[in-house]
Order: structure tokens, then C-alpha cells, then sequence
């Protein structure tokens, strides 16, 4: 399991949403730093938890900034009732994400997915995906050893995910390189 999802004290697949990172104002609202697509979508969410598998009051979305979310959770109208929740991690269970759109993946759908190459010789396994600024990154763990790889999550790199195989193919991005070099008329997409 990775740093965004997690196993609920029951034994349920989680995911994290987001964390409250700070107090804002006098009123008990929150600054919440979102992971969702849309930010201000986590409000949309029912069902969230704290990381201890405990229910987390329902939050609404004041406004947006460059900060962060500014919110309110129900119940907490002071700055020393929101005080207590500065910190706190937002987890949903995972059946209560909408299915994705074909060829979108959910970060926690793929971390734990074996890499193999398109020989399906074994690479390796995905621990985290990244977003460094110029498009996600998948952080594979080679094949026995503690040794890590960045590969781009491009239809170029991984041509193949099988969720329900729990694998995915993989060609270098120096072996892409190569291809493109022998056909100059092919094209490369990005994707996923």
C-alpha cells in the first residue's frame, strides 16, 4: 500500500482524499489540501473517514484558493473546535469512488500492479504515482532489490494495464526513443 491508500481497520480498501492542514479565521473553518480532480469535488463525497477508520462530520466547500480549500465541518464553529482537526488525513472507502472514465486510472488502482516488459519479462512493481509538473510518473520498485525507477505514464510507456490481471506493460522511454528514430513517421500520444 502506498501513502494514498490504506487498509481500514476492518479490512476495507481505502483512499485518501485529502488532509486538513490548518485553521482559517475565527468561524472554525479549515484549509483542506484536496487530491481530487476537482478540488472543491471532496465535499461531494459521503462516507469520509479519519485514518483511524473514525467518521469525519460532513464538510462543505466555502471557496477555493491558492492555498488550499476553505471549509466548513458540520458542528465545528470556533477556531478551537477546528484546531483539534489540523492534521487530520480525509479517507473514503473505495467502493464509494465513481468508476473511472475509460483509459483513467485511479492512483490506488494502479500502486501494487506488477510491471513486466513487453516480453513479459518481470520489471517490477508500481509503489507510487508521481506528478512532478510535467505529467504523472510511475515510481517502479525493481525486480529484488530497493532500487526505484521513474517510467511516464504516456501510452507511449505503458501500452498495457490490466486491472484485473494486476499488471501492466512497460517500454523504457529509451526504447520509445529508439522506435520513434526508426519510424519517423510515427507519432507518440500521451495519455492515461
Amino acid at each position: 500500500m502506498s501513502d494514498f491508500t490504506t487498509k481500514s481497520p476492518t479490512g476495507r480498501q481505502r483512499v485518501l482524499l485529502g488532509q486538513i492542514t490548518t485553521v482559517h479565521g475565527i468561524r472554525g473553518e479549515v484549509v483542506v489540501r484536496s487530491y481530487t480532480a476537482n478540488p472543491e469535488d471532496i465535499a461531494s463525497y459521503r462516507g469520509l473517514e479519519t485514518k483511524d477508520g473514525l467518521p469525519l462530520a460532513k464538510l462543505s466547500v466555502v471557496r477555493v484558493t491558492d492555498r488550499g480549500i476553505i471549509a466548513r465541518l458540520q458542528g465545528v464553529t470556533t477556531r478551537n473546535d477546528a484546531e483539534s482537526y489540523r492534521g487530520t488525513e480525509i479517507w473514503i472507502d473505495r467502493t464509494r469512488l465513481p468508476a473511472a472514465a475509460e483509459n483513467e486510472y485511479y492512483h490506488a488502482d494502479l500502486i501494487g500492479l506488477d510491471v513486466v516488459a513487453p516480453d513479459a519479462t518481470p520489471i517490477g512493481t508500481v509503489i507510487a504515482v508521481e506528478n512532478f509538473g510535467a505529467g504523472d510518473l510511475l515510481e517502479i520498485r525493481l525486480q529484488g532489490s530497493n532500487e526505484t525507477e521513474y517510467i511516464p505514464f504516456t501510452d507511449a510507456c505503458v501500452p498495457i494495464v490490466d486491472l484485473p490481471a494486476r499488471r501492466m506493460t512497460i517500454v523504457r522511454p529509451d526504447m520509445v526513443e529508439a522506435e520513434a528514430a526508426d519510424d519517423p513517421g510515427s507519432n507518440s500520444t500521451s495519455g492515461a
